[in-house]
């Protein structure tokens, strides 16, 4: 069974005109999202069910709330976004009001053990990215479980902050790099093309935009895709993160160079664009970036 990440499986989106469909579905153990209304003074989520209004308990709104493994700013920042749930079951209050006592934290561990468990190295899923940090991409795995993609594994251009790269809420490919007894750590980069995938959008004689990536006392090192830089010859006018037009004066694969002129430079900083996937789906064994007798071998073995 695969889990996706929440607010990315439009068909999970539920309203209900009859209290009998949400029995239904609470006997079908069926999964189901809505977005939260409301995070009570005692951190119970609130949702919008249609018929009746659903709440998710504290202690049920995530894996490790309960144990204080799981901070309470989990819940907290989900006021107004989708999360997945099953219903437990109904109470009604002292004015008759009946309510349906809903659970995240079931989604979680059924994504756990029948989806995420079973995951192996090198294995490519879907996920969303939730939060942005120095350090690297918090992203969405599965029924609103968190992971890491380092910032040294969104590319292999390097760059200063994770928001260059990918932005929050944008819905991105990854692959399992690392498996560990409570963590798991993913990669964007070796999804986005070799060395000569990315070299051959590009011809010697085009002029095309680029991001300045690197300033050093040789040259500047110019970003064409997040995968492939080249480098241009030094220019002090210039500053990290600012968008150029760049001549290709030459491509060379035997020693995995591209050779740049600067053309122009923009006033504006660069922000993070739609990703080209090389790999999409599946599963990958080995990533082999550099070209056949490079003089650099740059490889990633799952």
């Amino acid at each position: 069974m695969k889990f996706y990440p929440e607010g990315q499986n439009s068909r999970l989106l539920r309203s209900f005109d009859r209290l009998e469909d949400v029995k239904t579905a609470m006997m079908n153990g069926a999964v189901m999202e809505s977005r939260v209304l409301l995070c009570d003074s005692e951190h119970n989520l609130h949702v919008d069910l249609g018929i009746i209004k659903g709440v998710i308990p504290r202690e049920e709104g995530a894996i490790g709330i309960d144990d204080g493994t799981t901070r309470d700013i989990a819940l907290i920042s989900k006021v107004n976004k989708p999360v997945c749930f099953m219903v437990l079951g109904f109470q009604r209050d002292d004015r008759g009001n009946v309510s349906a006592i809903l659970s995240r934290k079931a989604v979680q561990l059924g994504c756990k053990k029948k989806f995420l468990d079973l995951l192996t190295q090198g294995d490519i899923i879907d996920a969303r990215v939730t939060h942005l940090e120095k350090f690297g991409a918090f992203i969405d795995i599965g029924a609103g479980i968190n992971a890491l993609i380092p910032i040294d594994m969104l590319s292999v251009s390097r760059i200063s902050h994770p928001r260059e790269r990918v932005f929050e809420g944008e819905d991105v490919k990854v692959v399992l790099r690392k498996r560990e007894a409570h963590k798991l750590t993913f990669s964007l980069k070796e999804l986005l093309g070799t060395w000569s995938e990315n070299a051959a959008m590009f011809q010697a004689g085009e002029t095309v935009t680029g991001t300045v990536r690197s300033i050093e006392t040789y040259g500047v090192f110019v970003e064409l895709t997040p995968n492939l830089a080249g480098l241009a010859e030094p220019c002090d006018y210039l500053f990290e993160g600012q968008r150029v037009a760049v001549y290709i004066k030459s491509v060379l694969p035997e020693k995995m160079k591209i050779k740049l002129v600067i053309v122009e430079a923009f006033e504006e900083a660069d922000t993070a664009g739609e990703l080209h996937y090389f790999i999409s789906a599946g599963h990958i064994e080995r990533f082999d970036y550099s070209p056949p007798g490079a003089p650099k071998e740059i490889t990633t073995v799952f």
